[in-house]
C-alpha cells in the first residue's frame, strides 16, 4: 500500500483517486475551497460533477495543503492546467529529491508555451516528473468502464511505475517515452473538439465531423512533429485516440463549449454554461503561437481562435475552412 495524493477534487481527480484507492492506496484528495471539502466529506458525492457515483469512505478529503504533499509516494497533479504553475509554486518547498508526480491535466501554458510537465519540471527540479493521458471520460472511469490510456516519462522504470500504480482490470496503463507528444496530443485534441462541437451546433453531419477529426489529427501532427514529437504518439491513445473521444462524446467539456457557440453563445457563456474548465479555450491561442514559432500551418486551429477571440462566426469558420485554396491531401504523396 502506498500513500498517494491527488491535488484538485474535480471529477478527473476524484475519478483518478477512485481508481488509486480501487487498487489499495491509501488515497488523499486536496481541493482548494473548504465548502467543497465539506460537502464532499458529508455527502461523499461530487454532486454536477459526477452523478450517482459514491466516493468511498477511505479515500479523504482536504483543503490543507503542505500535511497532503509531505512524504508521499506520488503526487496526482489533477488541478486545471492554468493552475499548475501556481499550485507547483505552493508545494515546490516540501518535495524531495526523486518524489514522483503525475501530471494528468491537459492543456498548454499560454504566456510560456510550456507543456505541463515542463512547467513542473521548471518550478519543481527536483521531482520526478511524469504524464499520464489518453481518451478517459471522468464520467466513465469513476464507474470502472473499461478505460485505456499511457503513462510517459524520461525513463522506462519511472514510466513503469506510473503503470503499477493506476493499472488493475478496468483501467489499462501503457508506457511511452514520448512525453512530448503525449502532452501535445492531449492539448490540441481539446481546440480541436470545440471545433466539431461547432460543427454539431450549427447542425451540420457525421461528414463534417469526420473531416474535422482526420484533418485535426492531421495538424496536430504536423505541430507534433515540427516540435520533436514522434508520429506513433500521435497516432495512438493520447493523439487520435482522445480526440475521437473529445470530439463524438456527450461528456466532453470542450465540445460542449463548441456547440453552445455554434448555437450562437459566446465564449464566455459557453464556458459559464459548461460550469468546469474547458481546457481547448486555453490551449487555442497557445497553439496558434507555436505554429507560429514553428511554421506550421494549423487552418482548424486558426479558425477555432478567430471564433473565441476574434468574433467571427463559427458558420464563417467553417466557409473559410471548405473555400481554401486547392491542395493534395498528403504533401508526401505525388505522382511520378
Amino acid at each position: 500500500m502506498a500513500n498517494v495524493t491527488v491535488l484538485g477534487g474535480g471529477s478527473w481527480g476524484c475519478a483518478l483517486a477512485m481508481v488509486l484507492e480501487h487498487n489499495g492506496h491509501r488515497v488523499t484528495v486536496w481541493e482548494i475551497s473548504a465548502d467543497a471539502v465539506k460537502e464532499i466529506n458529508e455527502t461523499r458525492e461530487l454532486k454536477g460533477k459526477l452523478p450517482g457515483v459514491r466516493i468511498p469512505e477511505d479515500i479523504m478529503f482536504t483543503a490543507e495543503l503542505e500535511s497532503c504533499v509531505k512524504d508521499r509516494d506520488l503526487i496526482v497533479m489533477a488541478v486545471p492546467s492554468v493552475a499548475a504553475r501556481s499550485t507547483a509554486e505552493k508545494i515546490a518547498g516540501w518535495i524531495e529529491k526523486g518524489q514522483l508526480i503525475v501530471t494528468v491535466a491537459k492543456g498548454i501554458e499560454e504566456e510560456t508555451l510550456m507543456i505541463q510537465s515542463d512547467v513542473l519540471e521548471s518550478v519543481i527540479p527536483q521531482a520526478e516528473v511524469s504524464v499520464l493521458s489518453g481518451p478517459s471520460h471522468a464520467e466513465e472511469v469513476s464507474r470502472f468502464l473499461p478505460t485505456t490510456v499511457v503513462a510517459g516519462a524520461r525513463t522506462k522504470e519511472t514510466a513503469e511505475k506510473v503503470q503499477s500504480f493506476f493499472m488493475n482490470e478496468s483501467f489499462r496503463v501503457y508506457t511511452s517515452p514520448d512525453m512530448l507528444g503525449i502532452e501535445l496530443g492531449g492539448s490540441l485534441k481539446n481546440v480541436i473538439a470545440l471545433a466539431a462541437g461547432m460543427s454539431d451546433g450549427l447542425g451540420f453531419g457525421d461528414n463534417t465531423k469526420a473531416a474535422l477529426i482526420t484533418r485535426g489529427i492531421a495538424e496536430m501532427c504536423r505541430l507534433a512533429l515540427a516540435m520533436g514529437a514522434r508520429a506513433e504518439t500521435l497516432n495512438g491513445l493520447s493523439g487520435i485516440g482522445d480526440l475521437i473521444v473529445t470530439c463524438a462524446s456527450r461528456h466532453s467539456r470542450n465540445r460542449k463549449a463548441g456547440m453552445l457557440i455554434g448555437q450562437g453563445y459566446s465564449m464566455e457563456e459557453a464556458m459559464k454554461e459548461v460550469n468546469m474548465v474547458v481546457e481547448g479555450v486555453y490551449s487555442a491561442r497557445a497553439a496558434v503561437a507555436l505554429a507560429e514559432k514553428y511554421g506550421v500551418d494549423l487552418p482548424i486551429i486558426e479558425q477555432v481562435n478567430q471564433v473565441l477571440f476574434y468574433g467571427q462566426s463559427a458558420r464563417d469558420a467553417v466557409m473559410e475552412l471548405m473555400l481554401r485554396t486547392r491542395r493534395l491531401e498528403n504533401e508526401e504523396l505525388s505522382w511520378n
